[in-house]
């Protein structure tokens, strides 16, 4: 996950065409070409391994919630990361972003957790997710194009992650599936500092072949809470502490984008996400 480094792969079959009568040498030398002629190359990346997703390879932690407990009557967090040595995925359900997950020189440099809350806005449940693209370091602003396309194409098996964990609660509330996906890209270079909306969740999970273009693209942002207190929206505070920043760009709010996830967090009073 956190090794970006780019595989170039060769096609397994190849097949130049020469006449039998050519000589040895020559032959050897209409092969090397041919094969720089038809040689594809494709750069392969994993954030999250395979590109279908593996329960067997899921660890869950639910962190003080309760998993019968529908979204809208407590904050409900998901922090998704995975282990290089181990090739699994751990997923912690909370109620807010489970630092502990984001400790170690690894996570810290490369960002490539993925954080997801259920909100309830206007009476009305969705499921938002965010990634960090880049800012916080150089590296990840030289690779950002690539980490945009490796957060698309890994984000349908990171949702199957968050559904297959969290399951009871989806099988006691179906309704859910409908729900839609908003997927906040967040980075310090306009073009991938984006959101999206991917549709219902069952539709945003089952897009295995996703290559970046297939999903919604957002025109407008997801629909604001109510400004005073209300029952119609919950939680009134978002869980994730940069989910704002697609609002409303501020000095407050770089200091969250080139910071740690978790650790700089900006003034309530200034959110409105």
């Amino acid at each position: 996950m956190c090794s970006l480094a780019t595989n170039l792969l060769l096609p397994s079959k190849m097949k130049p065409v020469f006449p039998e009568k050519l000589s040895t040498s020559s032959l050897c030398v209409t092969t090397r070409r041919s094969k720089m002629k038809n040689r594809s190359i494709v750069p392969v990346a994993r954030l999250f391994g395979p590109a279908i997703f593996e329960a067997s390879k899921l660890k869950v932690l639910f962190l003080g919630v309760d998993e019968k407990k529908h979204p809208a009557k407590l904050p409900r967090t998901y922090t998704l990361t995975h282990s290089d040595i181990t090739a699994k995925l751990t997923l912690a359900i909370s109620q807010s972003i489970n630092n502990s997950q984001l400790q170690g020189w690894a996570n810290k440099l490369f960002r490539d957790e993925v954080v997801g809350e259920w909100k309830k806005v206007k009476g009305k449940m969705s499921l938002h997710v965010h990634c960090h693209i880049s800012g916080g370091h150089f590296l990840l602003n030289l690779i950002a194009k690539l980490r945009y396309y490796i957060f698309c194409k890994e984000l349908p098996v990171v949702l199957e992650a968050f559904a297959h964990g969290d399951e009871y609660l989806l099988n006691n509330h179906p309704e859910l599936q409908e729900s839609p996906v908003w997927v906040y890209f967040h980075s310090n270079i306009p073009e991938y500092n984006k959101v999206e909306c991917w549709g219902p969740l069952w539709e945003a999970m089952s897009q295995h072949q996703h290559d970046g273009r297939t999903h919604k693209k957002s025109e407008t942002l997801p629909e604001l809470p109510c400004p005073d207190e209300c029952k119609c929206c919950f939680p009134t505070v978002s869980t994730i502490p940069w989910s704002h920043r697609h609002y409303q760009h501020t000095a407050a709010d770089e200091n969250v984008a080139d910071g740690l996830l978790g650790i700089s967090i900006p003034n309530p009073g200034k959110s409105k996400g």
